[in-house]
């Protein structure tokens, strides 16, 4: 997370509902080397207790969880590059905008039988984003070809203890460099979805005067 906390004060609700939205990030467990990391869907409960997912069992992840472990998990949003010059003000540097927000908690293994439901309820909530489209359920796969699939992955809940969000959206610069800066920024592609983080930096969301 930036240290910088302009960027840090955004209610942990709006950070939850972006998270639960996305709906994918980055694991994150502690080892003796390197940090285990692993991409993964998931699925965040309303209240944002817990994370529901999954790891296929060869994951070195997946072995290392034969008993709950502290883990974040890390959601990321749009970002882009921002050249100095598109604030249109003197001694300005480059820099990155972003958001990003990080659950950390406890990692534990779920009891397999809990597998079917989970992929039931992780296929049901992306296949409702996929529109016109008559949603995919199990039912459409061979049973004998879905259990056989099911031995290959085991399911785990991350039992969220705290909510961190990074909205990176030039709130330290002027209200016209900001608003400059992302005009440009709309029209260029040094990023990700970098029309849709200008938006959020012209919106009133990123304006301290209106927190």
């Amino acid at each position: 997370m930036h240290p910088n906390p302009a960027f840090r004060g955004t209610e942990t609700a709006h950070n939850l509902v972006f998270a639960r939205e996305r709906g994918f990030g980055v694991l994150a467990l502690s080892a003796e080397q390197a940090p285990l990391i692993s991409h993964v869907p998931f699925l965040l409960t309303e209240d944002g207790a817990v994370a529901d997912l999954h790891l296929v069992r060869s994951n070195p992840m997946a072995r290392a969880l034969s008993e709950p472990m502290p883990a974040r998990l890390v959601v990321s949003g749009p970002d882009s590059y921002v050249s100095p010059d598109w604030y249109e003000i003197d001694d300005q540097v480059p820099t990155w905008n972003y958001v990003a927000v990080h659950l950390t908690g406890t990692l534990a293994p779920l009891p397999q039988d809990d597998l079917p439901d989970l992929l039931d309820r992780l296929s049901a909530h992306f296949e409702a984003q996929l529109l016109p489209k008559s949603p995919w359920t199990r039912d459409k796969m061979d049973a004998e070809a879905f259990h056989r699939m099911l031995r290959m992955i085991q399911p785990f809940r991350l039992h969220i203890e705290d909510v961190q969000g990074t909205w990176k959206l030039g709130q330290n610069k002027p209200s016209e460099a900001r608003h400059a800066a992302a005009r440009h920024m709309a029209t260029q592609s040094v990023g990700s979805h970098t029309a849709e983080l200008a938006a959020l930096m012209q919106s009133s969301f990123s304006d301290p005067t209106k927190e």
